[in-house]
């Protein structure tokens, strides 16, 4: 390694012959462009002066009649300080190590930017790369091919990668952009990998299959792994179409990990019957196995707590008709918020949202308006804010589109003045009256609190659920409720927003106490007071947690059985032996008569468990409940496991990470593209990557 450090040293050290070269005639362009070429490790890329380049060359002329002029200062047969500190540090560049692509140097030490690792830097690269290749195969490697030069440049960059590797990134590539199977059999991706990969065979529609399925199948068994140690788990369906004959349902799963983390997977994707295919009753028949097929091929009878439904007929009665079906159902909050205000979207609510679409539509499709808009946001000291056009499909939208008109109000009511640009026809026609403006005004605030409602529900970092009814009911006696000052607009739109979500939530119901939505609210030490609730239901729901935690199945009672029988054993068995107190010792025979856990008894007390967690202090609203249980599970052991089974169930059933519409246009777009044979092994491997 010394002996290969004084060689580069001398490479750096200008000689008296490479001084000689530098008063040489020129090189021609093209031996000058592969002197380049052949320099430099890895594909090779076109020349691209650098500034310090750009900036010595910019004032001597390139050519001289046909003779190509040196790009340094030759006006002397003197060496140039800049010209040869210039190619001195661009021939470190052409060596330059690929360990620093993983490494940074500080001082005498290096650090792996992967794993933190610290190691002393003896001006040598070695114990750098022992690093890599012991700790991080996957990294990139040193290149021993340096300046060697030659071979096409895409083919240099691809052979350090094995043709197995090859393939493999091919299939990891399918499976995260949900690309068909068949993709390897056309033509262009063909001849694609072999200008890229020298010598490279393509793999067979059947090889990609079979590593896939190979993927598929270790993934599987990896996350029945992670099932088998989840106490419960709750299910959510997901109907969608690739095209009109080819429908589906994906059904969700999510649960509770054995350290309190919140985990959502994918199980399976069934084909469904096109609408109008069968009658009403045989689709519901055919939801309900579905879902029993699932929860049965992954071993979750018994342990499915809820279903949340998307509010849908047919999901609706699935999950009731069937003798089999032995969970419980949960609304959407997301798809009963969804109804609630396009329900009270109508009337002259609807005409304002008309009236304001038309006049984004304008602004957006027109460029010469959208020209003058951006001006005088700049003359007026506006944001420069693009004007938002709302969804049919997604109400929430419309709270945006509003909000952007009241920011960038009279910058737009100024274009619209600008006969330049509008004439009197279309600013007659777009031009809102200021009661349209007044109402948008007085709808705003109304729309930001609902969609404040659904951005909470729909986070993914804590147990959602447990919200539903804290919100339903904030919102239904606080933000929803019509004030005096109000306009009878705004009125009229929150009592139908109101009463249609009081109906799709099921607030009145008389099992309210016994919903799986309030009993996560009492075991979520946030909300577990139901301050928001009746005292009559809030008796009952205490009721019912004590009736709950007295009556554990089978399997969690055995466990909690020998957990105390251990602790017992833990406490008797120094009686018998020669540790037992000595006389005069009155700590240790009141630790003998008493027990070890005589201070913490009523965790075997199911009905102490109760009381003492609901009189325990709440924690802020700004805490995970799934953080608070993991510090005080061991305190509470049999609410522990009713919090699991309850926390787990989503409050929403589309994923959070599909909620805006361009996500899911996306994320349509991109499984339609799917076989139908390939459906759901592709969406298992792309949503549980």
């Amino acid at each position: 390694m010394e002996q290969m450090m004084s060689e580069y040293d001398e490479d750096e050290k200008p000689t008296t012959s490479s001084l000689g070269s530098r008063c040489a005639p020129p090189q021609s362009e093209e031996k000058f462009h592969h002197h380049r070429l052949s320099s430099t490790s890895g594909p090779a890329r076109p020349f691209r002066p650098t500034a310090e380049e750009a900036t010595s060359s910019s004032s001597v002329p390139m050519q001289n009649n046909n003779n190509m002029v040196p790009l340094h200062n030759t006006s002397s047969c003197g060496t140039s300080t800049s010209s040869s500190e210039l190619q001195v540090g661009l021939r470190k560049r052409m060596k330059r190590s690929s360990v620093w692509d993983v490494f940074v140097k500080t001082d005498n030490e290096v650090h792996c930017k992967l794993c933190d690792a610290k190691l002393k830097y003896f001006s040598s690269t070695t114990s750098m790369m022992y690093h890599i290749k012991n700790k991080h195969s996957h990294a990139p490697q040193e290149d021993h091919h340096q300046g060697t030069g030659g071979g096409d440049p895409p083919q240099a960059a691809a052979e350090a990668m094995s043709h197995s590797e090859v393939t493999q990134r091919i299939c990891v590539m399918m499976e995260k952009d949900m690309l068909p199977l068949s993709m390897v059999d056309g033509v262009g991706f063909r001849e694609l990998l072999a200008y890229i990969v020298r010598d490279y065979t393509v793999p067979t529609v059947e090889e990609v299959t079979a590593h896939v399925e190979s993927h598929f199948r270790a993934k599987a068994h990896e996350l029945r792994r992670l099932l088998d140690t989840a106490e419960a788990v709750a299910l959510c369906t997901e109907r969608w179409a690739a095209m009109p004959a080819e429908r589906y349902m994906t059904v969700y799963c999510h649960f509770i990990t054995e350290d309190w983390h919140a985990r959502r997977a994918v199980l399976q994707t069934h084909g469904m019957p096109p609408v109008g295919h069968a009658p009403s009753a045989s689709t519901t028949d055919d939801l309900a196995e579905k879902l029993i097929e699932t929860v049965g091929g992954w071993g979750l009878a018994g342990r499915v707590t809820a279903c949340v439904r998307d509010d849908a007929k047919n999901v609706t009665t699935a999950a009731h008709s069937c003798a089999r079906v032995t969970w419980d159902s949960v609304v959407c909050f997301a798809c009963a918020l969804q109804s609630s205000v396009s329900r009270g979207v109508s009337g002259d609510v609807l005409g304002v949202v008309a009236a304001a679409g038309k006049l984004v539509k304008h602004f957006n499709h027109n460029s010469h308006a959208g020209m003058a808009l951006e001006l005088r946001q700049v003359q007026m000291c506006l944001p420069g804010h693009t004007l938002i056009q709302s969804s049919k499909t997604r109400w929430e939208t419309i709270g945006d589109m509003f909000e952007r008109l009241i920011e960038q109000r009279w910058a737009v009511k100024a274009v619209l003045s600008d006969r330049t640009v509008t004439s009197r026809q279309e600013a007659h026609a777009l031009d809102m009256k200021d009661e349209y403006w007044q109402m948008i005004e007085d709808i705003t605030p109304v729309m930001a609190t609902l969609k404040w409602a659904m951005t909470v529900m729909s986070a993914e970092t804590e147990a959602s659920v447990s919200n539903i009814y804290p919100i339903t009911f904030s919102l239904l006696h606080t933000h929803l409720t019509a004030r005096e000052h109000e306009s009878k607009l705004v009125s009229e739109f929150k009592i139908k927003v109101r009463e249609s979500l009081r109906k799709h939530m099921e607030v009145d119901a008389g099992d309210l106490a016994s919903k799986p939505a309030l009993m996560a609210s009492m075991l979520d030490p946030r909300h577990k007071h139901l301050s928001f609730l009746t005292p009559t239901v809030r008796l009952a729901a205490k009721v019912k947690l004590h009736e709950m935690v007295s009556k554990l199945d089978v399997i969690s009672s055995t466990v909690l059985a020998a957990k105390i029988e251990k602790m017992e054993t833990l406490a008797t068995h120094p009686v018998s032996q020669a540790s037992q107190p000595k006389a005069g010792d009155a700590k240790n025979a009141m630790l003998l008569l008493l027990g070890d856990n005589y201070s913490s008894s009523y965790a075997d007390d199911s009905e102490a468990q109760v009381e003492y967690y609901l009189r325990d202090i709440s924690p802020s609203l700004d805490i995970n409940p799934l953080d608070w249980w993991r510090v005080n599970g061991p305190r509470f052991p049999g609410l522990a496991i009713l919090a699991k089974r309850y926390l787990c169930i989503p409050g929403v059933s589309v994923p959070s990470n599909l909620m805006s519409s361009e996500d899911r246009r996306t994320y349509a777009r991109m499984r339609t593209r799917l076989s139908p044979e390939h459906v759901d092994m592709m969406i298992f491997l792309n949503k549980n990557g």
